[in-house]
């Protein structure tokens, strides 16, 4: 009974876009067939939400999960590529002649052990890169995404007839490393693959109520570097710090004055952030060390103000140091991670025609204007290549709506991403997430013309 109400679903869908092309103003009975099929796909997607959240594997071990995922778009008619750039998979699925458009969801998970009590929590226990055991937890949304991304092949599959073009849906490997997206086009992924025209991600939001979606034109999520210092000294006995060039002295000077580089030194109009996570130096009470550790994370949007501040961060340590007497030959060492993340731009024109047809689709209420955030995304990556290619990751809702979007101090507010509480509202914010994502990519697909990317 169910197959007949799916293809009696999708032939009342097919009928309708004949007549009445996918716009912002497009047919109510349109909204309604698709949420028949995302209501029909609902029990199944659960239940495969509910596996990737008990199986959640760490960056760059993504094995099962992304064979989990292949099986899945295998099993509805696409052709599948794996192990590009890690336990990255690719899986095409063509429909003549049209738009080419990427849907990317990431696949790992963070080294936390869960603590929300939910019958299908984590227990998974492995040991990480440096054979410490740790728990494993989706504690990013990733499973959310992951069951998202399977929905909206699923429904597209569905209604292949309404649309025309190539759809890509890209499993990525090793998003929280900010590693695995650059790995994916470092292994050839728009080489071996069709160029898309459009490349679209989402991502939950522990700050947005289930059923809502947000979107930020331009600027969306930050340029992440990873910074380590280490500051040398001459060690001794705390009796007689003169005999000695203390190291925590000049770190503690080294930290005031890199709080002075975006007070002082970037352009008030532009953002950025340094903030000193870690310090780390000496052994006991009365001995002076010989070194001083200090591990930071540099965020800023633009690469111009990015550069700024390493460039400040190398001379003001480097300034101190001399200053404290230091030798040259015993000058810090200021090492940028090679894991750099960069800043995620939505293009502005594609970010307001979703926009635009999320209201149509979810209502002018749930569809949210959000500010730029300082987190960071290496979907960014997608977006970076010579092709430049128009990219958007909006934003999905995963709270209760009684909170407001507020992370209120009770025992029954959402804790933040990457907490070991972090548990979203399942079956609403699949549904709202299978709906937005299907519908981005109906209203990128509409046309049977070809974007001419520069070359």
């Amino acid at each position: 009974m169910q197959k007949i109400l799916r293809f009696l679903t999708i032939v009342v869908i097919t009928l309708i876009t004949t007549v009445s092309a996918l716009t912002p103003n497009f047919a109510q009975n349109l909204r309604d067939d698709i949420a028949a099929l995302i209501e029909s796909e609902c029990s199944s997607l659960k239940k495969l939400y509910y596996y990737f959240h008990a199986h959640p594997e760490l960056s760059f071990y993504e094995q099962n999960t992304s064979t989990r995922l292949a099986k899945e778009l295998r099993d509805i008619g696409f052709e599948v590529s794996l192990n590009i750039g890690g336990f990255g998979i690719v899986g095409i699925l063509k429909n003549g002649d049209g738009p080419t458009v990427l849907v990317r969801t990431d696949m790992d998970a963070l080294p936390l052990k869960e603590q929300t009590g939910l019958p299908y929590a984590s227990n998974v226990l492995v040991k990480n890169d440096i054979g410490k055991e740790v728990g494993v937890m989706h504690a990013c949304g990733h499973d959310v995404h992951m069951t998202v991304f399977i929905g909206t092949a699923r429904l597209l599959t569905q209604i292949k007839e309404t649309w025309k073009g190539t759809l890509i849906m890209v499993g990525q490997p090793a998003e929280e490393k900010g590693a695995g997206a650059q790995a994916m086009l470092n292994a050839g992924i728009f080489k071996r693959f069709p160029i898309p025209d459009y490349c679209l991600a989402l991502h939950v939001a522990a700050d947005l109520p289930a059923g809502k979606v947000g979107y930020c034109k331009g600027y969306s999520m930050a340029n992440v570097d990873t910074v380590d210092i280490t500051i040398y000294g001459v060690g001794g006995h705390g009796a007689s710090p003169h005999l000695t060039k203390d190291p925590v002295v000049i770190a503690a000077q080294v930290i005031l004055a890199l709080q002075t580089i975006v007070s002082r030194e970037i352009k008030p109009t532009e953002s950025a952030v340094i903030t000193v996570g870690s310090i780390h130096s000496g052994t006991t009470h009365n001995i002076v060390p010989d070194k001083a550790n200090l591990q930071l994370t540099v965020r800023s949007y633009s690469d111009e103000v990015r550069n700024q501040l390493i460039t400040s961060i190398k001379r003001i340590t480097k300034g101190i140091a001399q200053a404290a007497g230091i030798p040259e030959d015993k000058m810090p060492t200021i090492t940028i991670k090679d894991n750099h993340t960069a800043s995620l731009y939505n293009d502005p024109t594609l970010t307001e025609r979703l926009a635009n047809i999320f209201q149509a689709t979810l209502g002018e209420n749930n569809v949210v204007s959000r500010e730029p955030e300082m987190i960071g995304e290496d979907f960014a990556f997608f977006g970076r290549t010579k092709h430049k290619i128009p990219i958007c990751m909006f934003r999905l809702g995963a709270i209760k709506e009684e909170n407001d979007g507020k992370r209120m101090q009770t025992q029954e507010s959402l804790p933040s991403l990457h907490s070991p509480a972090f548990a979203p509202i399942v079956e609403q914010t699949i549904k709202t997430g299978v709906n937005a994502m299907t519908t981005a990519v109906l209203e990128l697909m509409k046309r049977n013309k070809k974007v001419v990317k520069p070359e």
